[in-house]
C-alpha cells in the first residue's frame, strides 16, 4: 500500500498491512455506476475529510485554497492513525458514518470497494502514472484517483562502485550482480546488497515483486481470477533472488533493527539496497553532510524490463456522502499539477501527475529523477482481498528459498496455499 517515507512511516506501512490482512470488510465491489461530470462552477457545503499520517497532519493547510476558490465550502480534516485507520474505516462503514473523502491506502481499495463511488467523467486521469491507476481498479471499477505515488529502486554506493570498475549503473541485471560482487572483492564491502530474508510479517515477498515482474513472472492471469506463482518466469526470478545468498552477496542474517540497514550501508559495509524515496532523507540523515555525495539511485535492473512495485494513497469517495458534487470538485483540485507539486514540497509526497514532476523542486534533485523514471514502468499489488494473506505465505516461502530450498519447490508450495486461500471477494 503505502510506501511511506522515514523509517517510522515504512513500520506503519508493515502495520497497516498486517491489519488489512487481519480484519475486512463484507462489502464486494461498488455496483454504483459513474456520475456525471465534476461541476464546473463554484460549489458549497461542508466537506469530511479522513487522512493518515504526515498527510492528515497537513491537508488542512492544503485544502486552504480549495476554499478560496469556492467561498461556501468548507473542508473539515480528521487526522488518523495509520495503526488505526483499517478499524477505523470499517467500524464507519458498518456504522453509516464515513467522511465525504478519504485517503485510502493502495491495499485498503479491495477491502472496501464497495463503499466507493466509481470516479466520474470529469475527473481526468490521463496525466497520471499508469501503474498507478492500476491500484484504483476493483474488478473493472475505477473507484479511486491516486493522489500521490512511491516506488523503490536501487540505493548504490558510488564510491564504492567507482573503486569496483564501475562509473555508471548497471542495466542488466547480470551485470548488476556483477557489480555487488566487485564491490566486495575490489571495494571493501562486507555485503554486495541487502535483501528481506523472509518469515512471517517481513514484507519479503513485497519486496521480491521487482525481481518477479522485470523477469516476466505475474502474479495473477490477465482476468484475475487465478494465482501464477509457480510459473517459469517466477521459477527464474526466485533462483536470482536466492542467489545474492548462495553467492556470499547478502546476508542471510542481517540486522533487522530500525535504521540498520541504513546504517550498514553508511558504514560502507553493504554497498546497496532497495527501497523508496523516503530512505533519501534517513540515509542523507545518518551519513551526515556530504554524504549525499557518496551514492546515487537507479532503477530496478533490467531482465525482460525494469518494473518496480507502485504504492501511495488513492483519493476516493464514499457512496453514502450527501455532499459528492463538492467532494469530487475537491479531488479534482487535489489532483492538480500545482497543487500536487505544492504538496511535495509540504510534505515530500510524490506526485501521481506526471506533469507535476516539470516543477524545479522535483526537476533540480537527480535522485527524485530516478524514481520519476522507474514510475513509468511499476505495477501494483493485486487489488484482491486475498493478496495479503497470500504475500504473507509467499514471505514464509522466501525464507525458505533464502536458507537453500529449491525455488521450484518453494513456488509449488506457495501455489497450493494460494489456491486454498482464493482470489477474495
Amino acid at each position: 500500500m503505502v510506501l511511506r517515507k522515514a523509517s517510522t512511516a515504512a513500520m506503519c506501512v508493515a502495520a497497516a498491512l498486517v491489519m488489512a490482512a487481519c480484519g475486512r470488510s463484507d462489502t464486494g465491489a461498488s455496483s454504483s455506476t459513474p456520475s456525471g461530470a465534476v461541476p464546473s462552477g463554484k460549489v458549497k457545503g461542508t466537506i469530511t475529510l479522513w487522512a493518515q499520517g504526515t498527510e492528515g497532519e497537513k491537508l488542512p493547510a492544503l485544502v486552504k485554497g480549495f476554499e478560496a476558490e469556492n467561498p461556501g465550502v468548507k473542508v473539515n480534516v480528521t487526522a488518523i492513525p495509520w495503526a488505526n485507520a483499517h478499524s477505523k474505516y470499517q467500524t464507519a462503514i458498518a456504522g453509516g458514518t464515513t467522511p465525504d473523502v478519504a485517503q485510502m491506502g493502495t491495499t485498503y481499495m479491495p477491502d472496501f470497494a464497495g463503499a466507493f463511488q466509481q470516479v466520474p467523467k470529469g475527473i481526468d486521469t490521463s496525466d497520471i502514472f499508469p501503474g498507478s491507476k492500476e491500484s484504483a481498479v476493483v474488478k473493472g471499477d475505477t473507484l479511486g484517483v491516486p493522489w500521490y505515488v512511491d516506488t523503490r529502486v536501487i540505493y548504490y554506493r558510488t564510491d564504492l562502485a567507482k573503486k569496483a570498475g564501475y562509473t555508471s549503473p548497471p542495466k542488466t541485471s547480470a551485470d548488476f550482480k556483477a557489480m555487488l560482487k566487485a564491490m566486495q572483492t575490489k571495494a571493501g564491502a562486507k555485503w554486495g546488497i541487502n535483501l528481506p530474508t523472509g518469515g512471517n510479517g517481513s514484507l519479503a515477498f513485497q519486496g521480491a515483486l521487482p525481481f518477479v515482474w522485470s523477469a516476466g513472472g505475474s502474479l495473477m492471469n490477465g482476468a484475475g481470477t487465478k494465482w501464477t506463482l509457480d510459473t517459469p518466469q517466477m521459477t527464474t526470478a526466485m533462483k536470482y533472488y536466492q542467489s545474492f545468498f548462495t553467492d556470499g552477496i547478502a546476508d542471510r542474517n542481517p540486522d533487522i533493527s530500525p535504521g540498520a540497514a541504513e546504517a550498514s550501508f553508511v558504514k560502507g559495509t553493504t554497498g546497496a539496497l532497495i527501497n523508496g524515496p523516503w530512505d533519501i532523507s534517513t540515509i542523507n540523515d545518518a551519513g551526515g553532510k556530504g554524504f549525499d555525495k557518496k551514492y546515487s539511485v537507479m532503477p530496478i535492473p533490467k531482465d525482460q524490463s525494469s518494473t518496480s512495485l507502485v504504492g501511495g494513497s488513492n483519493l476516493v469517495v464514499f457512496r453514502n456522502s450527501k455532499q459528492s458534487p463538492a467532494a469530487w470538485k475537491l479531488v479534482q483540485y487535489l489532483s492538480k499539477p500545482s497543487v500536487q507539486a505544492s504538496w511535495y514540497k509540504m510534505t515530500g509526497d510524490l506526485p501521481a501527475v506526471q506533469s507535476a514532476w516539470n516543477d524545479s523542486s522535483l526537476t533540480g534533485d537527480p535522485k527524485l529523477a530516478v524514481f520519476g523514471e522507474q514510475l513509468k514502468n511499476v505495477k501494483a499489488a493485486p487489488n484482491n482481498t486475498a493478496w495479503n494473506q497470500v504475500s504473507d505465505a509467499g514471505d514464509g516461502q522466501i525464507e525458505r528459498i533464502v536458507k537453500g530450498t529449491d525455488p521450484a519447490s518453494a513456488l509449488r508450495d506457495l501455489q497450493k496455499t494460494a489456491d486454498s486461500i482464493g482470489t477474495g471477494n
